[in-house]
């Protein structure tokens, strides 16, 4: 192998562990993303719930003073009216909601850099492609990326565990031939 040959393999190579590094650190901000979306949205469900079962009882409460029962259900319903007054005065400056759906759009951007590494990662094994021209995809990722991460919500490390469980032990992001085969076409069909 010619000395000029060896040189452009290993800086191939050095440019192939760094955009497989970025990549995974892709792959795990796209997924935490998913994840914090999904604990906010399940904190709000179970907020709204109980919004709703504490304004029943705070009824239940009032209506019973109507009925006879005093003092008892006076400050039964008071007490609970006071606990949904602050869960309500938590939620009106925090919107669970809103802030979900900010994680839901971060994880779509990560998505869409996450699959550009994918392609450049095809294309530098398939030697498409100049180093110059892979440098260049890459520093373009590297400044989108950059400029996402700047507008994303931060995470949180409950997010962060629940993507690592999802991507390590429940395999999302993986596929066998077989499972991608049943989504296409007899003539693309590796198995």
């Amino acid at each position: 192998m010619e000395p000029n040959s060896q040189a452009s393999n290993n800086v191939l190579a050095y440019l192939e562990e760094q955009i497989r590094e970025c990549y995974g650190r892709v792959v795990y901000s796209h997924k935490t993303h998913e994840k914090c979306a999904d604990i906010l949205l399940s904190r709000l469900s179970n907020i709204k719930i109980a919004q709703i079962i504490l304004s029943a009882l705070s009824t239940a409460g009032f209506v019973s003073i109507i009925f006879g029962t005093g003092e008892v259900g006076a400050i039964a319903g008071g007490l609970v009216s006071v606990a949904l007054l602050v869960l309500n005065g938590y939620t009106k400056d925090y919107d669970l909601g809103q802030l979900a759906q900010k994680h839901r759009q971060a994880a779509a951007d990560l998505w869409l850099i996450r699959e550009q590494y994918l392609s450049l990662l095809t294309d530098l094994r398939s030697n498409s492609g100049s180093e110059d021209e892979l440098r260049e995809k890459r520093d373009h990722l590297l400044t989108e990326l950059h400029a996402l991460y700047l507008g994303a919500p931060s995470t949180n490390f409950k997010a962060y565990k629940k993507a690592q469980e999802a991507l390590k032990s429940l395999e999302d992001m993986t596929f066998s031939d077989e499972e991608i085969d049943a989504f296409l076409p007899k003539s693309l069909k590796k198995c």
